[in-house]
């Protein structure tokens, strides 16, 4: 069986609710080797109220959880009967099974969040030297400063109007000088 993503209704305003339940009765029922990672996808925002700057986090879908399940009956049921869940979205009718997330659609929602699903390969090295392929450095040459693996983001010190200047960058925005 096959782990994937479902999206999960819920009451307005319970998601956090809902996967604090969820991952109670994941651990309650014994479910871990069929239920995983539940998500609510926020981002943050920044407010400003009375001339102060706040960071909020804002939900990317009210009403909706993800959960990465190996869809079977028992972990359709743990899923469906938690507290504040309405239903899975996808599914034709109340005994029917969910249509998973399409990987993309996954992958986009994880690295919007900065979780990625699947750990890319490295293959920059800190004090490599690259060319930026894209963005507003695009042809820009720097040497490697520090990678963060997990978030797919690199630092590269870029040699701009005579001063070395760190410049945050995707990993699909360099390549390696040959």
């Amino acid at each position: 069986m096959e782990k994937n993503w479902y999206v999960v209704h819920t009451y307005s305003g319970y998601e956090n609710k809902v996967k604090t339940n969820l991952e109670k009765r994941v651990e309650t029922m014994g479910m871990q080797d069929k239920i995983f990672r539940v998500i609510v996808p926020e981002d943050e925002e920044t407010d400003i109220k009375n001339g102060k700057k706040k960071v909020v986090k804002k939900k990317v879908f009210p009403g909706y959880v993800l959960v990465e399940i190996i869809m079977t009956d028992d972990s359709w049921y743990v899923v469906r009967n938690t507290p504040g869940v309405t239903g899975f979205v996808g599914s034709s009718g109340s005994g029917s099974k969910p249509t998973p997330l399409l990987p993309e659609e996954i992958d986009f929602i994880l690295k919007r969040m900065g979780l990625e699903e699947k750990n890319q390969e490295v293959h920059f090295e800190i004090g490599e030297t690259v060319t930026v392929k894209e963005g507003p450095f695009a042809n820009f040459t720097g040497k490697v400063e520090d990678l963060d693996v997990s978030k797919g983001k690199i630092r590269v010190m870029v040699n701009m109007f005579g001063r070395e200047t760190p410049v945050e960058l995707d990993f699909g925005q360099i390549d390696k000088i040959s």
